[in-house]
């Protein structure tokens, strides 16, 4: 269905926007009074829109299979929540909801296929092709799967939530939140539009997370290697141990508190953000931290070109964008570069 906005709300936008330089004031209202009424047309036009489609129509769908205490579960969605718990025993329950505003007969064209292997349980929903392009249809799946199965969920539209599993998770999604907590062995999340928050990941040994706009929280995190990016969004790793870690941000602060490892490496790339280490004082590392419009801060004492320092403080002095020092032993290795932000390296 094509909205086509009021002729009087067209001539707004045109006059806020064409409006003389000089009368910023009335510029400004006009603005506001154009929103308003965009949002109130887009309102009326998602009334309008409902109420032709028709009352909510639904359908639900249940299914147990045995897979395995250790086997695997696949499922992928186009439109719709997945949420994904753990319980004992060697079965996996399906329970799914079509949900639409069409015909009540719109809902059969949207198909819930289960494939049932040795060891492997594959979900998926399928939408026949001359329906697809209005699709009015979601599915919402909640699913009970052994705790030591391994998970890989996908979704085009729809959040994921998964908890307590055990085995390997997979997760991605173009726009929908992600949030994994007690799942050991996350290996990978990725997803276009949307926040990822994890917790309790101890068992991982090379965990990878790429979002394109949406914050990245991580609490409690153990791992050998994390390589996080983020073209838009904040990123924010608490409580972790890891060996290697590489965080690459365009816009969006960095925060990492825990430890460091003997021998470790910690590169971080940020264009507009603050870096932030919080640290214990073992083992040593080497700093090297640029920073072309921001200060570089350490509570801890450097040694800066052989001289001794009680600690590196340029919050109220001229800024320092170019720092290369060690504490201690210099064993661990932060590498920390920021276009616009200070560098801090604070003691926890």
């Amino acid at each position: 269905m094509r909205i086509r906005l009021p002729y009087v709300l067209v001539a707004s936008l045109v006059l806020a926007a064409s409006a003389p330089s000089t009368a910023q004031t009335s510029i400004a209202e006009a603005r506001r009074t154009a929103q308003q009424a965009y949002r109130r047309a887009m309102a009326e036009a998602r009334e309008l829109y409902q109420g032709r489609r028709g009352p909510q129509q639904s359908e639900t769908f249940s299914r147990k299979l045995r897979v395995g205490r250790d086997g695997r579960v696949s499922i992928s969605n186009i439109s719709g929540a997945i949420t994904v718990a753990a319980a004992a025993g060697d079965e996996v329950s399906i329970d799914a909801v079509k949900r639409g505003r069409g015909d009540r007969s719109d809902l059969d064209r949207v198909r819930i296929v289960v494939e049932e292997r040795p060891g492997r349980v594959d979900v998926r929903t399928d939408y026949d092709r001359s329906f697809f392009r209005e699709n009015y249809v979601s599915v919402d799946y909640t699913v009970v799967v052994p705790a030591g199965a391994s998970l890989d969920l996908h979704s085009v539209s729809g959040q994921l939530k998964v908890d307590g599993v055990n085995g390997s998770v997979r997760l991605g999604t173009v726009s929908g939140y992600i949030r994994a907590s007690r799942t050991p062995k996350v290996e990978s999340v990725r997803t276009v539009s949307g926040e990822v928050d994890l917790g309790e990941i101890s068992e991982a040994d090379s965990l990878a997370i790429s979002s394109v706009s949406g914050n990245i929280r991580l609490a409690g995190v153990k791992a050998r290697s994390l390589d996080l990016s983020t073209v838009s969004g904040e990123m924010r790793v608490r409580d972790a141990a890891c060996e290697l870690l590489v965080a690459k941000g365009l816009s969006g602060n960095f925060e990492y508190s825990g430890t460091l490892a003997r021998n470790g490496r910690y590169d971080v790339n940020s264009h507009s953000g603050e870096v932030r280490f919080t640290i214990s004082d073992r083992p040593g590392f080497e700093l090297n931290a640029v920073s072309f419009s921001g200060a570089v801060h350490s509570d801890f004492p450097l040694t800066v070109g052989g001289d001794r320092t009680r600690n590196l403080n340029q919050r109220r002095g001229p800024r320092n964008s170019s720092v290369r020092a060690t504490f201690g032993d210099g064993s661990a290795s932060l590498n920390l570069r920021t276009f616009s932000g200070n560098v801090s390296i604070l003691k926890n």
